[in-house]
């Protein structure tokens, strides 16, 4: 008896205590919002005036687009924005391909800094505390080369190439990660009119030969870290007798072993006989292809789209009058540039003069694998103000503020949730908040240098709820587009006023966007309250088609009254302000049992935002009444469910295949749903945990990490069946 009252007692004072700690911290930051409040009221006059908030919102509810053309069955918006500056120079110059603008820019901005490398000085053993040794860089200042030397290199190049054998208008693969020889042997191949075939370097070997075999190209252009994969390559590629690399910094390149016949040339040497060579350029026009840019192969096996100069120039104009871009911006490059969005995002920041620094994501910020403890990461070094990002790795960042605030004291959680929630009170009256940027913000936003402003977002659709948390924490402005390698990464961005979130902007200058009717669906026009359909894109940016694939060119491109369009198979919807929204895509589209049609991408784009999930792959049968789920779980969210559970004992793998905890996350997943608004029958009736993280090696998303359904499938096939059987 006496030790369940002390047992009693004991839990009575537990109580308290948490009862006082509570108690603590409500009355610290019911204090804190108090003095908020007098701040406020003193405050507001002086920030009324300068901040001056009735005009950004009056710029951010105006219209933007407007129907040009309305018909039976489809609806056509055009932008209302003017041709900027730059827009008009290059007009006015008379810029119509690549390499004239390259040569427009560097006679520009001559001494200005163009391209950026970080220096390796050293690659040293860290040991962990666990005793096991990694390696680490250490790591110096960035190396600039000017907007001359840039043009210089890429001339030299060019004339390499040549002198190497390589005839205009017959194709390179270019075969590399990013870094600022890409964009030199890039613009190299353009002066000579070499069309560039570009392959993402996370495929696999099987992808890697077909995009060299289906181009019938003689030379490759790769790097020190990606060469051992043309061990094996080259020998299912028979036509290539030339392998130029990048050099590393570091580390010789070993080029033993190759096939007989093969000659493998570093890209120093290259450069070297180029710019000892007199060999004229090739000036391409602007109907030449510029480049053959490999889909990721989201739907299937990779399509090769070509782009011309024309599609190309046609988007730099566009980007150019859409956002911002100031003459001491700098922008980090670290994105595939074989992906279309980071390749002309890059290109546009050549046209106005913006520095470009490269980074990885193993150097980018203090904590990365590859940086030495103690020392900076390339963020912190360079100190960008603009970089481009997918939406998965908004989502990451996204998550892992959510996990820093969840570890901290119950204080610390109090404190950033009354910051966010009064930063977003104050950003929806159109006001800034200076000093909670700084005292609460502040540390957040040094993860990324400090000077961070922009981030252009592409690649998917961007959840409403992480732009903006991303844009509230970081204190950045988000800017969310939508386009596809076909229309040359343009069609639609966010005007740089535009102060909402969950939609894809505006139609960019010389591009029109038409929505038509798709029946099965039964999205159309005469929707109410807004005209919704297929999105149909036109303009000078749509590409000519696909590499040597006439019948599936014919299927999703066609000419009208001169101008050429393209099919896009998404659905989209357009509110009153001449802004566009992504709601669905056909190809997404499943009708199940009961007759209900469920858009798979909209379900994982909301699921996706649950903290347990890492990523996912929502699956429909047509013969069943309900969904099922592949999850890839947050394994720190996951090892944290299970202590909940009991299950303290258990690795994450464990975890993963532990029938009380599927059953928890499945939990988890529906409530989140619902908060998103989901019917009941796009909910998952059942999930399996993965236990692999899905990546483009794998081949089970695209470079740009969208999910490919078919691989996915077909890998775990054996679980769905499991799902519905049960």
């Amino acid at each position: 008896m006496r030790n369940s009252h002390t047992c009693k007692t004991a839990n009575q004072n537990m109580f308290e205590e948490k009862n006082m700690g509570s108690f603590w911290i409500e009355g610290t930051i019911g204090a804190i919002k108090v003095l908020a409040f007098v701040c406020d009221i003193i405050t507001y006059p002086v920030y009324l005036i300068l901040q001056r908030p009735w005009e950004k919102k009056t710029l951010s509810r105006r219209v933007k687009a407007q129907p040009v053309s309305i018909e039976e069955k489809s609806i056509t918006y055009r932008s209302l924005q003017e041709p900027r500056e730059v827009h008009v120079q290059l007009l006015r110059e008379g810029v119509e391909t690549m390499t004239e603008m390259l040569h427009f820019v560097s006679k520009l901005h001559e001494k200005k800094r163009c391209l950026g490398t970080r220096e390796i000085l050293a690659e040293e053993d860290e040991v962990q505390p666990n005793k096991r040794v990694f390696k680490k860089y250490v790591m110096g200042d960035y190396k600039w080369k000017t907007f001359t030397e840039v043009e210089r290199l890429a001339a030299s190049f060019g004339r390499g190439l040549r002198l190497l054998g390589q005839p205009s208008k017959a194709n390179v693969v270019l075969f590399a990660e990013t870094r600022a020889e890409w964009l030199i042997a890039a613009h190299g191949c353009f002066k000579q009119n070499i069309p560039v075939v570009t392959i993402y370097a996370t495929l696999g070997e099987e992808a890697i030969a077909h995009g060299i075999n289906e181009t019938e190209v003689s030379l490759v252009i790769t790097s020190h870290d990606l060469l051992p994969k043309f061990k094996n390559v080259l020998a299912k590629t028979p036509n290539v007798k030339k392998v130029i690399y990048m050099e590393d910094q570091l580390a010789k390149t070993d080029i033993s072993g190759f096939k007989s016949g093969i000659d493998i040339v570093p890209f120093s040497e290259v450069l070297k006989s180029g710019e000892l060579s007199d060999i004229a350029e090739v000036p391409p026009s602007a109907e030449d292809i510029a480049i053959i840019m490999y889909t990721s192969g989201s739907t299937g096996a990779p399509k090769g789209v070509l782009l011309t100069h024309k599609n190309m120039i046609s988007t730099l104009k566009a980007f150019a009058d859409a956002v911002y871009i100031y003459n001491d911006d700098v922008f980090m490059g670290y994105l595939p540039l074989a992906h279309v969005f980071e390749l002309l995002a890059e290109s546009v920041c050549l046209l106005c003069g913006v520095s470009i620094g490269y980074s990885t994501p193993l150097t980018m910020l203090d904590s990365s694998s590859k940086i030495k403890k103690g020392t900076k990461g390339d963020a912190s070094v360079l100190r960008p103000t603009c970089l481009t990002a997918v939406p998965l790795i908004l989502d990451r960042i996204s998550k892992g503020i959510h996990d820093k605030v969840s570890k901290g004291s119950d204080f610390t959680q109090a404190l950033f949730n009354f910051a966010y929630k009064y930063k977003r009170v104050w950003t929806k009256r159109g006001f800034d908040t200076p000093l909670m940027n700084r005292v609460i913000f502040g540390q957040t936003r040094q993860l990324m240098g400090g000077k961070l402003r922009l981030v252009l977002s592409g690649g998917a659709p961007l959840s409403p709820d992480t732009h903006e948390l991303v844009k509230i924490c970081l204190c950045v402005k988000v800017i969310q587009g939508y386009g596809l390698t076909e229309t040359c990464s343009s069609a639609t961005v966010m005007d740089s006023h535009d102060r909402t979130t969950g939609r894809a902007g505006v139609p960019v200058t010389g591009c029109d966007i038409r929505l038509v009717d798709w029946e099965e669906g039964k999205y159309r026009i005469t929707d109410k309250p807004f005209p919704r359909g297929e999105i149909v894109i036109g303009g000078d940016n749509i590409s000519p088609g696909y590499y040597k694939m006439p019948e599936r060119t014919e299927e999703e491109f066609f000419e009208e009254d001169g101008r050429r369009w393209f099919r896009t198979g998404d659905v989209g919807e357009f509110h009153v302000d001449g802004v566009m929204k992504i709601i669905d895509r056909k190809k997404d589209l499943v009708k199940l049992q009961l007759g209900e049609y469920v858009s798979l991408g909209k379900v994982e784009a909301e699921l996706k935002t649950c903290p347990v999930v890492e990523n996912i792959c929502v699956y429909g049968d047509a013969t069943k009444h309900y969904t099922v789920a592949l999850i890839v779980p947050n394994p720190s969210h996951l090892v944290t469910l299970g202590n909940k559970l009991g299950l303290n004992s258990l690795n994450f793998e464990q975890l993963c295949v532990n029938p009380i905890v599927e059953k928890a996350v499945l939990q988890e997943v529906e409530e989140h749903g619902k908060k998103c608004k989901l019917e009941k029958f796009e909910l998952p009736a059942a999930v399996k945990l993965c236990t692999e993280v899905w990546s483009p090696d794998m081949g089970l998303v695209t470079a740009a990490f969208k999910l490919k359904r078919k691989d996915i499938q077909d890998r775990y096939q054996h679980e769905i069946n499991r799902m519905y059987a049960s």
